[in-house]
């Protein structure tokens, strides 16, 4: 394809990803002068329909935004609710939480690496493929999936949207015992957490180099999910109601899906990559020893390696649902009481794709007068694009069937949940 000086590159339809999009790259002159990734799927107006809505109906509302991590969005619309009322959950009360949501981590994240990511490296249309040679891989998946999602049904109530939670806690004192299932096949699922990562390290993953921005929660003593200072490699570090001081929104004629880049203009990555490269010292001791076992060390510099981290995460996340069961003593109460008062605030967890930033504005009745959600996929779009750029030679150096595979490689490197992002609302239009 190299003696092609000009063409374009277009991909209608993403394969495996969560939602419908695709991409348009044209070459100019041998170089890679121009990207979209298309966002066609419709808004969905969250942030309207959520004004004149009781608080405590935020957690389980934005939850629906998204089937693959709704406690994600349970959480942060939880945590800032706390916030604008002066309550915190319990230390039991969180526990349970992190304990759900690191479930809900592995759920999505071995969804992504196994099954729809993994082909791309290995050269396969699908996992199905890859278990012909590999069919411990598949077992290892899936069972650990599965797992992820028991521990979401024993805290929430059901795998998929689940109810157990509320804002000041849990509808409910989860008993100890009933986390007894969950550690029955610790041991194994540890084994395959770890045969997992020791898997994906193997994959023949390209070997670029770039820089990149990254930003992400910053933890103190325990890598973050729950909360943390915000956090970048350019020396940025400031709290999580000052998110949108720091950042600018754009929306693009072609896409449905608001843009996000640093005050800077500099369009940044969420997600993994950037946790695993600004956290890597709160990884499990076990985690870190299989990645250096292997000469993984941060900084990843490149998104192919995001898969890396991905895995990683995974397996930290199985040892810390076991700690956190071995910690875990019943709380006296379920849930906080709060008086209701107006006020507004905002919060950010570590969705499984990267932070997701939610801010309300509530009146003396409790009832929402304003709300901001963004979702980390639309956090990323600018960089899909930049990275796309980045990656032209090794792109272009390929037969063009290959090079519209290596495109779509690269947007899957982000684990794009696109109808997540559909959540345009009115701003300024950018000029093209």
């Amino acid at each position: 394809m190299s003696g092609e000086k000009s063409f374009e590159i277009k991909v209608d339809q993403l394969a495996r990803v969560e939602g419908e999009g695709g991409v348009w790259v044209k070459v100019r002159d041998g170089r890679i002068d121009y990207v979209e990734v298309n966002i066609f799927e419709p808004p969905r107006f969250f942030e309207a329909f959520l004004k004149g809505r009781i608080y405590l109906e935020a957690p389980d509302l934005t939850a629906r935004i998204c089937g693959i991590c709704p406690l994600a969005y349970v959480m942060a619309a939880s945590r800032a609710m706390e916030k604008i009322l002066g309550i915190e959950a319990s230390e039991e009360s969180n526990k349970l939480r992190k304990i759900a949501f690191y479930g809900e981590w592995i759920e999505s994240h071995v969804l992504h690496f196994a099954f729809l990511h993994a082909p791309d490296f290995l050269g396969k249309h699908s996992i199905f493929e890859i278990a012909e040679e590999h069919p411990q891989f598949l077992r290892d998946a899936i069972a650990v999936r599965d797992w992820g999602n028991r521990a979401i049904e024993i805290v929430g109530g059901r795998p998929v949207h689940p109810v157990g939670f509320r804002v000041g806690g849990l509808h409910r004192i989860i008993k100890r015992r009933e986390l007894d299932p969950l550690l029955k096949n610790f041991d194994e699922i540890e084994k395959m957490g770890r045969r997992l990562l020791e898997f994906v390290l193997s994959l023949p993953i390209p070997e670029v180099s770039y820089d990149m921005a990254f930003m992400s929660l910053k933890g103190e003593r325990e890598y973050p999910i729950l909360e943390g200072v915000v956090s970048n490699n350019l020396g940025e570090e400031f709290p999580e109601d000052d998110f949108e001081k720091h950042v600018i929104v754009e929306q693009k004629r072609y896409s449905n899906a608001l843009h996000y880049r640093l005050r800077s203009g500099k369009p940044y990555i969420t997600g993994p990559l950037a946790r695993f490269n600004l956290n890597y010292g709160l990884l499990a001791p076990e985690v870190k020893s299989v990645l250096e076992e292997s000469g993984f060390k941060p900084p990843l510099k490149n998104t192919y390696q995001s898969i890396i981290a991905r895995a990683a995460e995974t397996y930290h996340a199985i040892l810390e649902i076991g700690r956190l069961i071995g910690e875990y003593r019943e709380p006296d109460k379920a849930y906080e009481e709060a008086e209701v008062r107006a006020g507004e605030a905002a919060a950010i967890v570590e969705a499984p794709r990267g932070m997701l930033y939610h801010r309300y504005r509530i009146d003396g009745d409790g009832r929402i007068l304003y709300a901001n959600i963004v979702p980390p996929t639309a956090q990323n779009y600018a960089a899909m694009e930049e990275d796309i750029l980045k990656v032209g030679d090794l792109i272009l150096r390929k037969p063009r069937e290959e090079a519209q595979k290596l495109v779509e490689t690269t947007i899957r490197n982000y684990d794009p949940c696109i109808s997540c992002s559909v959540h345009m609302i009115r701003l300024r239009i950018i000029e093209e």
